[in-house]
C-alpha cells in the first residue's frame, strides 16, 4: 500500500464519510471544509484512483473507497512507529504514557485490550 500524503487522507476521510459519493460533491466538501478549489480536489481524487485507494464510475464521477479507513490507519501507525520509534511499539507507547495523565478508566481499559492478545 502506497503512502498517502495529508491531502489524500482528508479526501479519503470525505470519501469514507459520504460514500458513494460524486466528485462533484467531494469538491463542494472540501471547498467548504478545508478552501480547496476544485481543480485541486480533482487533482487529489485522481492521484488516489491512480494509487488504487479509490475506484470511480460513471455516470457522475461516482467514488468510493476500495482500502478501509482501518486499514489506511493502521498502515499509517506503523509507518510512524517505523518512522519515529525505530519500529518498536513498545517506545511509542511508552512516549505516550510518559507524557499522557491517563485516567483509571482509560488505563483499564488498555489492560483489557493487551489482555485479549
Amino acid at each position: 500500500m502506497q503512502k498517502l500524503f495529508d491531502s489524500e487522507i482528508k479526501v479519503m476521510e470525505i470519501i469514507w464519510e459520504n460514500e458513494p459519493v460524486s466528485a462533484k460533491q467531494v469538491s463542494l466538501i472540501a471547498a467548504e471544509q478545508i478552501g480547496w478549489n476544485k481543480n485541486t480536489t480533482y487533482t487529489v481524487i485522481k492521484k488516489l484512483e491512480i494509487k488504487g485507494y479509490i475506484k470511480r464510475e460513471d455516470p457522475g464521477f461516482m467514488c468510493s473507497s476500495l482500502v478501509s479507513r482501518d486499514d489506511v490507519c493502521k498502515t499509517e501507525a506503523q509507518s510512524l512507529v517505523d518512522k519515529l520509534f525505530g519500529g518498536s511499539k513498545k517506545a511509542l507507547f511508552s512516549s505516550l504514557l510518559e507524557d499522557e495523565k491517563l485516567s483509571s478508566d482509560d488505563l483499564e481499559e488498555l489492560r483489557r485490550m493487551i489482555e485479549k492478545r
